[in-house]
């Protein structure tokens, strides 16, 4: 197994900016997300910013982590309704409620930034607004817990219970991962577990939190594509993800800007 690898100082300002800048994707293609509009659209209104206005790489773009594999054809990540992760930008056109995870890695001055969000196209039904409303909850529930001397499977337990106490079920195959001057690090950051188990945190670790619940069952498949992965049961899916640094006396959300939504108090307090 690989080395977990800790951050300094330099290295942490580096992954602010591009934390940063991820997020900030986010809050401008928001509102070009309605009905009638492609996935591909909407990849060439991030890329132009990511590329044109951000001065970033799109990590996605060509990315290819298994040797003789398909390379990600596209510069984000849209998945919409059944697809869990992954989903390739295309000729797929939005309707009105429809749901969207958008999933932004940036690369800016060798540092890697990643972040996701659900949208919604136009009002969602009662069922998709419940499951994202959970989800993020579930990524919140999981980042709350983060500190020096717990173990990964702590923030794995709370995920899982949070999601399992509405009914939904967390997929099992895809996880957070550590994140810095490459796009996929150790540690894995499991989004179910057992409490006390797994890695302990340490102050300098950064790792993305990433839940994907699904509203039913937890199997997945994966799409001849090579990459859109799929609920089984053709069940929704909802997935949120932050970047997050482990300070002295606790965690910094690294994937941050002015529009990103907040969790309630509560969920904070937890």
């Amino acid at each position: 197994m690989h080395k977990i690898s800790i951050k300094n100082d330099n290295d942490i300002k580096g992954m602010r900016i591009a934390g940063k800048l991820s997020a900030e994707v986010l809050d401008y293609i928001a509102p070009f997300i309605k009905p009638g509009v492609t996935t591909e659209e909407i990849n060439e209104i991030c890329h132009n910013y990511m590329v044109n206005i951000q001065n970033t790489i799109p990590a996605p773009l060509n990315y290819c982590p298994q040797k003789g594999g398909i390379p990600f054809p596209k510069s984000i990540c849209t998945s919409v309704n059944d697809v869990v992760c992954h989903g390739i930008p295309g000729n797929k056109i939005l309707k009105k409620g429809d749901i969207l995870n958008i999933d932004i890695t940036v690369i800016k001055n060798g540092y890697y930034g990643d972040t996701s969000r659900m949208f919604y196209v136009g009002e969602p039904s009662l069922v998709a607004k419940r499951l994202s409303d959970i989800s993020f909850e579930c990524m919140w529930i999981g980042i709350v817990k983060i500190k020096p001397g717990i173990h990964l499977g702590d923030i794995g337990y709370a995920i899982q219970k949070h999601a399992e106490k509405y009914g939904y079920s967390v997929v099992r195959e895809f996880c957070g991962h550590g994140i810095g001057k490459n796009f996929h690090e150790e540690p894995r950051v499991m989004n179910y577990g057992i409490p006390g188990t797994l890695e302990k945190l340490k102050t300098g670790m950064i790792f993305t939190v990433e839940p994907m619940i699904n509203e039913g069952r937890k199997e997945i498949k994966e799409m001849s594509d090579g990459w859109t992965i799929k609920t089984k049961d053709r069940s929704l899916s909802a997935q949120w993800e932050h970047t997050v640094l482990v300070t002295k006396n606790g965690f910094e959300v690294l994937t941050i800007s002015p529009n990103m939504p907040y969790p309630s108090k509560c969920i904070i307090n937890t």
